[in-house]
């Protein structure tokens, strides 16, 4: 009747269990917490935990807008400067000499923040066209390098500015935030530039300016140009152009006034009117005209032809309207070293285009021999640019002038005789002469000490250049060119008279040669540009005042002793 109560096993802890201590327990491992009651942790941690976390999470977005949002701009500055730099090892640029060894061009220390160097000049004048100037690195508004190199703007710093350049170095520079540097580093070298040796004497290159300077004030012409070369090497002397500029304000830039100055001048003082100046050539042609009509043999040494003051050439379409071809003056009758003492016009027409019964060379002939002595053609000197000048022919009339305009005798008279066209410069000028003073060898001028000579026969015998060398000496003894002719220099030489202007209102003087006549040397070219038609005093003159200072102060140019470098 009554159920019997299922046994229920007790699980409660009696309070003697729940107080045990490090005594009453030994076996166990108390920091492993055995032994141990595990107690619930309290509501508040929790909430602590959280609110240090939360702390410590504003805290970093706190600093991480201070440091992207508020110094963003300030410390990325400051950290561009944190880095390694490349710095620029600047090569000095190579010296530049003359013949004997005086410093021409050079460098100086920069006083300046740039570590590049300055260049510095000779300070004499009619060097500049030979020198030329220099344009230095430059920087851009950030402070960042543009251009890294000199840059050679005109004459030899212009043509060798490869050779006289080398090549820049790199330096590693590591710089801390503060902009301090931690280390440097050279990781390439800079090669210098190599010296360059000019052919150049100076002394005689300043006394043959001043002759042109004071030649062209005196006169009247706007401009001249003079070189003096090496027969038997090519090697250039003295090659100046008048007028000129100061190498050292070009490079320098600061003078504005003077640099406006040049910009304005209507006589055009950058222009070297030695390589890049395109003359008509007037009666210097004459010589090489003479040695084809030798060559050819058209004339003897003693043909003589009369020279009334003109040649009449009739009319086939107007009888009674001659074409008449003027000389200078009445020479009477004249042969070939006493046509170019005396530079008879009518000789040259008369060998040039023919005359009644007496055969001439023809256009052909004279453009061909033209070209083998080097005229209308580049020389190769060591400056850029060079102009290649015009010798006319019926192809060269009718690119010009239009296909209706036919070659005519007029025109190959007027070109024996250096005008209609032809255009040459004066390096050109000398090398011809050059040619016919040492026997018929055209060789390449060079202003570069130890360059390489290229020569090439302009294929006249010398038999026939002798007698073309007589009659230069005889003009400069008592013919033309007897203005040139200095005591104490036997001297050869010939003039010419190119007229210009749609009127022949202005007028070119030359005047060309070599010494000593006996045993040639030096040959030498020069060119005053346009002064009024008629002006007596020319090329000539100006020359005879160079000679006079050769023969005073620099005989030894004058002896055949060639001076020692």
């Amino acid at each position: 009747m009554f159920r019997r109560k299922k046994f229920i096993k007790r699980l409660d802890i009696d309070p003697d269990e729940v107080l045990l201590d490090a005594f009453n327990l030994p076996a166990f491992d108390t920091d492993q917490f055995e032994g141990r009651v595990e107690k619930s942790i309290h509501g508040i941690v929790p909430g602590a935990v959280g609110l240090l976390v939360f702390l410590i999470f504003a805290i970093f977005l706190g600093q991480t807008w201070n440091l992207q949002i508020k110094r963003g701009e300030a410390l990325a500055l400051l950290s561009q400067k944190n880095r390694l730099d490349h710095e620029i090892l600047f090569a000095e640029r190579g010296v530049i000499y003359d013949r004997y060894k005086n410093e021409l061009a050079w460098n100086i220390p920069n006083e300046g923040e740039d570590m590049y160097s300055l260049r510095q000049y000779l300070s004499v004048d009619g060097i500049g066209h030979v020198l030329g100037f220099v344009g230095y690195p430059e920087k851009d508004r950030d402070g960042f390098w543009w251009r890294s190199e000199y840059i050679g703007k005109a004459g030899i710093e212009n043509s060798l500015n490869e050779i006289l350049s080398g090549t820049n170095g790199v330096r590693l520079i590591e710089v801390d935030a503060l902009n301090n540097i931690q280390s440097e580093n050279t990781i390439r070298a800079p090669i210098d530039g190599r010296n360059v040796t000019l052919t150049i004497d100076t002394a005689m290159q300043e006394a043959l300016f001043e002759s042109i300077k004071n030649g062209a004030r005196s006169a009247g012409f706007i401009g001249g140009a003079g070189i003096v070369m090496d027969v038997e090497t090519g090697e250039i002397l003295a090659l100046t152009s008048y007028p000129e500029y100061s190498s050292q304000i070009m490079s320098d830039g600061s003078d504005e006034e003077e640099i406006s100055g040049y910009f304005s001048d209507y006589r055009n003082p950058f222009l070297n009117r030695v390589v890049l100046g395109e003359y008509t050539p007037g009666s210097i042609v004459k010589p090489y005209v003479a040695a084809a009509a030798l060559a050819e043999k058209l004339v003897s040494p003693s043909t003589s032809f009369l020279s009334t003051g003109e040649i009449r050439i009739p009319n086939p379409y107007s009888p009674g309207n001659d074409s008449v071809f003027r000389d200078w003056k009445a020479h009477g009758w004249v042969n070939v070293r006493e046509a170019l003492s005396v530079s008879s016009n009518v000789y040259f027409y008369t060998v040039g285009g023919g005359f009644k019964d007496q055969k001439g060379l023809g256009i052909e002939k004279l453009a061909a021999y033209a070209a083998r002595f080097g005229l209308g053609v580049q020389t190769g000197i060591e400056f850029s640019g060079e102009a290649s000048g015009v010798v006319p022919t019926p192809a060269w009339k009718r690119q010009v002038f239009g296909e209706d305009n036919p070659w005519r005798l007029g025109n190959t008279y007027h070109t024996s005789i250096g005008q209609f066209g032809f255009l040459i410069t004066p390096v050109q000028a000398v090398r011809y002469i050059a040619s016919i003073s040492n026997g018929g060898v055209l060789l390449s001028p060079h202003i570069i000490k130890g360059a390489q000579v290229n020569s090439s026969p302009v294929g006249v015998d010398d038999q026939y250049l002798k007698i073309v060398r007589e009659g230069m000496r005889q003009s400069a003894e008592t013919g033309v060119a007897s203005s040139v002719n200095v005591p104490g220099i036997r001297m050869a030489g010939k003039t010419g008279t190119a007229q210009l202007g749609k009127s022949n209102q202005y007028m070119n003087s030359w005047v060309i040669g070599f010494w000593p006549a006996d045993d040639p040397q030096f040959a030498y070219a020069v060119v005053l540009e346009r002064a009024a038609a008629g002006t007596l005093q020319g090329a000539a003159p100006a020359m005879r005042s160079f000679f006079e200072w050769l023969v005073e102060y620099n005989p030894e140019y004058t002896n055949g002793n060639y001076p020692v470098e």
